[in-house]
């Protein structure tokens, strides 16, 4: 976790430094489970390449975590000049928070959301819609700003982007392992009743890609409750942040379902899902319940507007 006025969360610490283990001996078990297959079945060469191709995806993921994300939303990067209110809020959140200011975006959608990610504070952006712009009051999203901003103290952002790579790999190699399948892959050289190699390659690519899968949504359930903890007690105003996602959660719902899967992709680092009609109560889900959130927030403000002894 980067320095600054953020209420710290060593258990969000704790559990990205865990999942991050995890995932990375997951990823290396992946690459050499796959260079081993290829390698039985003659062609160690191809199962090299891979190894590569997933390590660059890595750093790849690493360096432009910030541009992807923000061609994935369309979205343009802004000067004080052209969004004066918005830059003026988040200094003075940064202010407040003793932390680098990111530099700020705006995607032209209708969605109301908001999202931070980049591979440091210092490479950090932080980005909103014309809808959450349309949508909230100045309160309310100075609470949304908050909480994107803790993301970017925290560095949860650069933990969910680094760990979604084996993720990435494995459903590649799960898409070859169909396409390899459909024309023919070739079956061992050395069994004619062992299991076709692309089979093999399909069996780890799914079993890598699930418990990747599991892994990063249980972190990132956790980290929304933390940013909200931490944009909470930085502004001392939690129910404006707890309206805020009463009206973004509500706006969905009239938002066209085309819209909504077009940034299906960016849901993990929304801070609330584009999703409508859906209960987020899952194992799969990628951020705790609406109820959840509300009720945190609840304790937070009967702890602040509790008078001191």
């Amino acid at each position: 976790m980067s320095r600054s006025r953020f209420l710290p969360d060593r258990g969000l610490t704790a559990r990205m430094t865990l999942v991050m283990f995890l995932l990375g001996l997951l990823f290396v078990v992946f690459i050499a489970a796959v260079m081993g297959i290829f390698a039985q079945s003659g062609s160690p060469g191809l199962g090299i390449v891979i190894g590569l191709v997933g390590l660059g995806i890595v750093w790849y993921q690493w360096y432009s975590s910030d541009t992807v994300a923000m061609k994935a939303m369309r979205a343009r990067e802004v000067t004080p000049a052209q969004a004066p209110e918005l830059h003026g809020m988040i200094d003075r959140l940064c202010a407040l928070a003793d932390m680098p200011k990111p530099r700020v975006g705006i995607a032209d959608m209708p969605i109301p959301n908001a999202f931070a990610t980049g591979r440091s504070p210092e490479r950090s952006v932080v980005c909103v819609t014309t809808g959450i712009l349309n949508t909230l009051t100045a309160e309310e999203l100075e609470g949304v700003l908050a909480h994107e901003l803790s993301h970017v103290a925290h560095r949860d952002v650069l933990v969910m982007t680094a760990a979604s790579s084996a993720g990435i790999v494995a459903g590649m190699l799960t898409q070859g392992a169909q396409y390899g399948a459909m024309f023919g892959g070739g079956r061992r050289d050395n069994n004619n009743s062992a299991l076709p190699v692309w089979l093999l390659i399909l069996l780890v690519s799914v079993v890598t890609y699930v418990i990747s899968f599991l892994l990063i949504k249980v972190l990132s359930r956790y980290r929304e409750l933390s940013a909200d903890r931490a944009g909470a007690y930085l502004t001392m105003k939690p129910q404006a942040l707890a309206s805020a996602l009463q009206k973004i959660t509500g706006e969905m719902n009239t938002i066209p379902t085309n819209d909504l899967r077009a940034s299906k992709s960016m849901n993990a680092f929304f801070i609330a899902p584009a999703v409508k009609g859906v209960s987020l109560k899952t194992l799969t889900s990628t951020h705790p319940s609406l109820e959840q959130r509300l009720e945190q927030l609840a304790r937070i403000q009967a702890e602040l507007g509790r008078p001191s002894v």
